[in-house]
Order: C-alpha cells, then structure tokens, then sequence
C-alpha cells in the first residue's frame, strides 16, 4: 500500500495542509489541490488514484465534483468530508456512487482505514480489467493467428507483451511465415491501434525512388518531381510503420531512417524544413540483420535502433501440430473464393501432408488448399468424386484410421502397434502395405530401426 496515490480536494487551506500530512505520513502519495476545477484535469478513466474531497466548496461542489468524475471512470473510489449539516448531502453522494464519508471533526485513524480500504478497492478494480482486456486480446488473437503448437502459444504470449510496448520490433521469418500478418497483429492489438499502419516492402522499390516513396519530396526537388508529395513515414505519424525486406534498404535511405527514429523528425526530398513524426517502427527480414550488419551489408547502428525488442516467428515444419487446424481453415475459404467443394481428406491425406517440409511455409500451405479444392494436389490423391458409401469402404477407412491413431501412439514402433492392437506382426506389416503406411513416418528420430 506504500505510496499509493491520492488526489485530496479542499479548500481550507490549514485543513488540506493537515490532511495532506497525515496520509503522508502514513505512506500515501498526495496531490492537494484548492479547488474541484484545478483537480479534474489530473483525474483520467484507469488512473490509480482516490479521492477524498470536501463537499462545501466554492465553484463547484463535493456533489458536481462526484458527478464529474463518475463521467469520466465511475469505479474511482471518491471519499467525502462533510460537516454535520452535510449528512444528508453525503448519503445522497453515496447513492449517486461515492465510496464512502467521514464527518468533521476528522479522526486521523478513521480516515486511514477508509483510504486504505478505497485504495485496496480500486487496485482490485484495475487488476480485473486488466485481465479482461488480456482474455480479450487472447480471444481475438486466436481468431487472427490460428494454431495450438507449443510454438504459436509462446509467439502469441510474446506478441501480446510486445504490442503493449511502444517500442521499434523486428519479425524474423521465412519466406511465406506471415510477417506482415504479424506486424498487422501487432499494429491492431496496441495503443496506436486507430492511427495509420502503413506497410512499405523495400525489395520491391527502385532504388531511385525509395527516398521520395519514404520521406516525400517538394515539387520540383528531382526531374518528375511535379507537386509536393506527403512521404509514407510522414503518413504514419502517430500510428505504425512497417519494413518488409529491409535488408534491401539503399544505405543512403538507411541514413534518413536512422534520423528519423533518433530524433522523431524527417526532411522532405529538395526541403530544408523539419517534420515532426511520432512513430512505432516494424521491420522484418529474411536474412540475419545481425549478421549482415557485422559484414557490412547493414547498418549496425540503425540495426540496434530498429531492434529494441524481437519476435521470430516458427517455420510450419516446427508447427506441424497446426496443420489440421490451418488446412481446414484454408480449404473453407478456397471453397467460398473459388465456389467449389472441396474432396473429403483422410486420415492418410493429413498424414502426407504433414509429412511434407512446407519449403514456402504457410503461404504454401494456402495455395495446397486451393489446388486440393481443385482436385489438382501434387501432394495427395484426392478425388472429387461423390465419397463411396458402401460398407467395405466405410470400414476400410475405420481401419486405416485406427492403425493411423496407433502407430502415432508408438511411434511407430512395431512390437508395440501389434501388441496393443492385438494382432500379428506379420498381419500389420501387410495392413501397413495395403494403405500405404510407412513406419519411418511415424517413427520419432531417435528411434532404431527394428
């Protein structure tokens, strides 16, 4: 409870410099002010705070400061003094939401337990928000990003720490892992959530006009240069930009941008005059920018200023738990683009896949969805015949699921399948034959061959 914050309103000014003592005292940070309208000003919706106000005040009363703040955040804890004419006015504060009164003349030891108790309350209070807007965002994020892994549940958990600080990221990935989508996230889930996100991919630039396309130009600074133009960062103000491919950045652009982020100002392309931005700045690359600055093929120091904080985000072969779960997202959406539906997958379609390296990652995994809606997939025989329904198949497919289930269990380990599923070795080895099943698939890569 140690040097929690109170706001303290009255206008005796012996009374207020008595009070302000004893909180003190008692370990308690004050702001005394004289007045209700000098005080309202430092009151904001979440601020860790408690009041304690007079009623009978000149210019605005205890009853219309009460209200004013009930405006603002309702569940700030308000504690009024009032005189013995003031009873009555302080039980109708505690009807319109005041915490609590303590009459004149004020015993210290009594006002300390109903600060403390307020202050007590209001932490409560912050906490439970807190945790809601976490569930929120968690909810949220699990809509966006899909996927259980071990890997997806640590990038999601470091996500929603790094969104909530307004620092300079760097997203590492592969080729097709996403990186856009994540500084997207990272982007919707912060504080600057209703400023500009403005994505610049800088391999996809000329050389030549990557300074104008980023910092702007005057009219006439360069040959085409007909009118002013606003550059992107400018545009991002307030907001987030993001750096695809930064690696590709010309170290003359690279000059500009470390300005920009150390000193929070941009010059036009032809100006002299200084713009002031506010910016959250994601970059992300494919190459280790580490490594690459150490060589020389980057700028160190505006490597360091870029990255403050880090996320890498996991290949698809480290997160083939999410395969089912991504594919069967990705098909629903292939079937409602290309209005067609799509053939039903088995057990030992999924096993192929995830068999699969997935070179191009999740992007790669998108366009499978598309070529199986097609019936046109390189990496599974699917049919889009109408699904054979007869007996012999049915069980066929019951079958083949079961040994499936099984030689995961054990990876895929022999002895162990045929024990627990109670039949021959030899028989399994034919059933394996008969669908396709290869004990190497299953098995984990430290197992011996048997």
């Amino acid at each position: 409870m140690s040097q929690a914050s109170i706001i303290l309103v009255e206008d005796d000014k012996e009374l207020r410099e008595s009070l302000s003592e004893i909180l003190e005292l008692n370990g308690f940070r004050v702001n005394a002010f004289p007045s209700a309208d000098k005080a309202l000003p430092c009151i904001s919706y979440g601020c860790d705070a408690t009041i304690v106000s007079d009623i009978r005040m000149p210019n605005m009363d205890g009853v219309t400061f009460l209200e004013h703040i009930r405006q603002i955040d309702e569940e700030i804890p308000v504690i009024l003094i009032s005189g013995h004419a003031d009873i009555e006015t302080a039980l109708q504060c505690i009807k319109l939401g005041a915490f609590d009164f303590v009459e004149k003349p004020l015993r210290p030891e009594h006002l300390i337990g109903l600060v403390t108790k307020a202050i007590q309350h209001r932490q409560l209070t912050l906490e439970n928000r807190r945790l809601k807007q976490s569930s929120r965002r968690q909810i949220s994020l699990d809509e966006v990003l899909l996927g259980q892994s071990e890997a997806m549940v640590k990038l999601k958990q470091r996500l929603i720490t790094l969104a909530n600080a307004d620092v300079n990221i760097v997203i590492n990935g592969e080729t097709g892992t996403g990186k856009e989508k994540i500084a997207r996230t990272l982007h919707a889930q912060s504080e600057r959530k209703d400023k500009p996100f403005v994505a610049i991919n800088c391999g996809a630039m000329p050389e030549n006009l990557i300074e104008s396309e980023l910092f702007g130009h005057e009219q006439g600074s360069f040959t085409g240069a007909s009118k002013k133009r606003i550059g992107k960062i400018e545009y991002a103000s307030g907001g987030t930009l993001f750096l695809d491919e930064i690696e590709s950045m010309p170290l003359s652009a690279q000059i500009r941008l470390l300005r920009v982020i150390q000193e929070g100002e941009l010059e036009r392309v032809g100006s002299n005059q200084l713009v002031h931005v506010d910016l959250k700045v994601l970059s992300a690359s494919k190459e280790d920018l580490l490594a690459l600055s150490q060589k020389g093929g980057f700028r160190q120091d505006l490597y360091y200023r870029l990255s403050v904080a880090s996320l890498d985000i996991p290949p698809l072969r480290e997160r083939k738990d999410d395969i089912p779960l991504l594919l069967s997202h990705f098909i629903h959406e292939s079937e409602s683009r290309l209005g067609k539906k799509a053939p039903p997958l088995s057990p030992l379609h999924f096993q192929q896949l995830i068999a699969h390296d997935w070179p191009g990652n999740v992007r790669e995994l998108m366009n499978e969805a598309d070529r199986i809606t097609l019936g046109i997939s390189d990496l599974i025989n699917v049919s889009n015949k109408p699904e054979c329904t007869s007996l012999a198949h049915q069980l066929a497919q019951f079958e083949l699921q079961v040994l499936h289930h099984a030689l995961a269990r054990f990876s895929g380990h022999i002895g162990d399948t045929a024990e627990h599923l109670d039949i021959p070795r030899k028989n399994l080895y034919l059933r394996m034959k008969k669908y396709g099943l290869k004990r190497e698939e299953y098995a984990s890569e430290d197992d011996p061959e048997e």
